[in-house]
């Protein structure tokens, strides 16, 4: 026989077996569709990642006492955490950071605040910041309404505030009427000055969140264990690891040490950061990967056990055709035709699913949505090699029928 009629005999023998056919595509289908919408997801996952560490400032790092702990996956050895970087050395630094970029100096005052205006009250969930006035423009806030905190109030740590966006509309409305109102911060009262532009809710973003005067956060929240973070804009991006390095000889001045002594402050950018989390996300790639593995191995197991129920109901058949000239090898080439066809429409099927789950899920998540080509090829390839191991005993068991023998089965 010739290989086209090979072919159209593996063809018409699925279009005659109809309904198995679709049970046996929706295996290998739904296999298919796991693999691809795991992977597919996890690729949206690490857009959002890069998006949303984007949106800290491509041009934009921060010194600190210790490094973020970013672990997915395996545990890795906890960031080091250095002593506090306090109030005079963060100030030391701004005089010595003779660079002309934008440097903040920030602390946390409260992670858990209550603001309250009139009988409107916000969950204890709200943070506080300590700022100063170069704070909007290093962290890239525009505002809404009002203004920024003045010299005066900064220097005497006056009791006043500038609000996120989504707290001020909780406490005042979409109409956002701030003029001359004041709240209470953790049962103190404090004049509103201004609102943020939102930059929405994510990994590192909020708007739930209240900036005081720095002086005024030292005033009611300062500790032992306070902990200032130093903020510096690059005013363009191909002079940050200039920048970077200008910074960490001027922190080392400010820190008092040594030539010798090594470095007891970690400088956390934004690029970095996201590179962390999205290689940490490798071995989540890898966990979805086996997972998909073991779902398509099981739709592989149901398709030759579908095979070789085809090679007995079909034992007539295979004695008619070898009664009529076909050779052995022309029997198997058509069962394993058969098999691999079915599972490359199961496939295009799961592929398809996958792709769409994936992406309904990226874009939940709020990440983009993508077409992931390597994906796609792996999963027809993963096809193409399921199709072989669960068509090849099936068709080597046809291909070795006894032509008299099957002629005569019942």
């Amino acid at each position: 026989m010739k290989i086209a009629e090979v072919i159209v005999l593996a063809f018409n023998s699925i279009r005659q077996n109809g309904t198995r056919t679709i049970i046996t595509c929706c295996i290998i289908g739904f296999g298919i569709m796991a693999l691809v919408g795991i992977l597919t997801a996890i690729d949206g996952l690490k857009s959002y990642i890069n998006k949303d560490f984007s949106s800290m400032g491509a041009n934009t790092f921060k010194i600190r006492n210790k490094g973020l702990a970013v672990s997915i996956g395996r545990a890795k050895d906890p960031p080091k955490t250095y002593r506090p970087i306090t109030y005079l050395e963060a100030i030391k630094f701004q005089e010595l950071h003779k660079t002309g970029n934008p440097v903040t100096v920030q602390t946390i005052g409260n992670m858990i605040a209550t603001l309250k205006y009139r009988d409107k009250k916000s969950n204890p969930n709200i943070y506080i910041f300590g700022v100063d006035d170069q704070y909007p423009e290093v962290e890239g806030y525009t505002f809404m309404r009002g203004r920024n905190f003045s010299g005066n109030e900064l220097k005497s740590g006056s009791n006043v505030c500038i609000l996120g966006n989504e707290i001020a509309v909780r406490l005042f409305g979409p109409e956002l009427d701030i003029d001359g109102k004041s709240i209470l911060i953790d049962g103190r009262r404090y004049l509103v000055i201004g609102v943020f532009e939102s930059k929405g809710s994510s990994m590192l973003t909020s708007d739930n969140f209240a900036l005081i005067p720095i002086n005024n956060c030292r005033q009611f929240y300062q500790n032992n264990a306070t902990s200032y973070v130093i903020g510096i804009k690059v005013e363009q991006q191909e002079k940050m690891e200039q920048a970077v390095q200008a910074a960490i000889g001027t922190m080392r001045l400010a820190r008092k040490l040594g030539p010798r002594d090594a470095n007891n402050f970690e400088i956390m950018k934004s690029d970095s950061v996201s590179e962390l989390l999205v290689e940490n996300l490798s071995y989540a790639t890898i966990g979805g990967f086996v997972i998909g593995i073991i779902t398509l191995f099981g739709a592989a197991v149901g398709l030759m056990n579908i095979m070789l129920v085809s090679v007995t109901e079909r034992t007539r058949e295979i004695g008619t055709l070898k009664a009529v000239g076909a050779r052995s090898n022309d029997i198997l080439t058509q069962f394993l035709l058969e098999a691999i066809i079915i599972c490359q429409l199961g496939g295009g099927l799961g592929i398809l699913l996958g792709i769409g789950i994936g992406n309904i899920v990226s874009v939940l998540i709020g990440g983009a949505f993508i077409i992931p080509w390597a994906w796609i090829m792996m999963g027809v390839a993963f096809c193409l090699v399921v199709g072989l191991i669960s068509g090849i005993y099936p068709a080597v068991k046809a291909s070795r029928q006894d032509p008299i023998e099957a002629l005569r089965y019942e």
